[in-house]
């Protein structure tokens, strides 16, 4: 099992953008269409699945909100962080 990140670790390494609620890192990313945010879903669907890890995304107009957390350990680990940074570079 991966070791959960302390407060402090968190803080100084979540990403740009990424806020923390409660045992989730959250970020909506914004399109200007709803494929865009389609097209991007599914291209972080595949880093996702890559990473064996699986966020909860919600799609809208627009938006595409994704929450990172690693069930098994309870809470944030480096896993989140560096999937959060991934998807980053997607959007980018």
């Amino acid at each position: 099992m991966t070791d959960l990140l302390s407060d402090e670790e968190i803080e100084a390494r979540l990403p740009d953008a990424w806020a923390r609620e409660g045992d989730e890192i959250v970020r909506t990313y914004e399109f200007d269409s709803y494929l865009d945010g389609i097209g991007f879903a599914s291209g972080a669907g595949g880093v996702a699945e890559d990473a064996w890890h699986h966020p909860e995304m919600t799609i809208t107009w627009g938006e595409v909100e994704v929450r990172l957390t690693t069930h098994d350990a309870g809470g944030i680990t480096d896993n989140d962080i560096e999937l959060a940074e991934r998807f980053d570079n997607i959007y980018e």
